[in-house]
């Protein structure tokens, strides 16, 4: 399946970084890219990054607010190819576990599930609650891609923005969109 349209979620866990590196990809892929940032990860990506909001915004091809319950994405008749909410909140995770629609970012998932569209959901919390866990295992049994945002270290990066960079690239590969951004695993010589 060639992905296309791509709807991203933001939330406030920490790790916007992540988002706005998944965001730069996509695009960087040629990918249509619907975008929500909630307020809460607004605030988040000023006291943890240097980015400007509205400069995040501009990279994608649409932005929508998080309470617009009418923007396309929130119907299934809309063709989007996939969802990611990157980070994902433990908030937004037991919403879309239980199948509750607090806003767009959740019904998006929501609707990406019931589609059975490809639904990635990055996990930015540690320690987990048992909680926690139970709703990564309802999302995973409902047909989400649960990822912990956890850096792989075989590139050996030796900046951040390497190490975020490699990880962007595996949300990306959890979506299905090929790209070659990212360094793969080489097995020994």
């Amino acid at each position: 399946m060639y992905i296309s349209r791509v709807f991203l979620g933001i939330t406030g866990a920490s790790g916007v970084i992540y988002g706005v590196k998944v965001l730069e990809l996509l695009k960087k892929a040629g990918v249509e890219v619907h975008l929500s940032i909630s307020k809460t990860a607004e605030r988040v990506m000023r006291l943890e990054t240097d980015y400007d909001v509205e400069e995040v915004k501009s990279l994608a091809d649409y932005v929508w607010d998080e309470h617009d319950m009418t923007a396309p994405p929130a119907s299934g008749s809309y063709p989007i190819d996939a969802v990611a909410i990157v980070p994902c909140s433990t908030k937004t995770l037991a919403a879309i576990a239980n199948g509750i629609t607090l806003n767009l970012i959740t019904r998006a998932a929501e609707v990406g599930l019931k589609e059975r569209r490809r639904v990635v959901l990055v996990i930015r919390e540690s320690p987990l609650s048992l909680v926690h866990i139970r709703n990564m295992e309802l999302a995973t049994m409902a047909g989400a891609i649960v990822m912990p945002a956890a850096p792989g270290f075989y590139t050996r990066p030796k900046t951040l923005e390497e190490l975020v960079t490699t990880f962007a690239g595996r949300v990306l590969d959890a979506l299905g969109v090929k790209h070659s951004f990212t360094p793969r695993w080489r097995q020994a010589q």
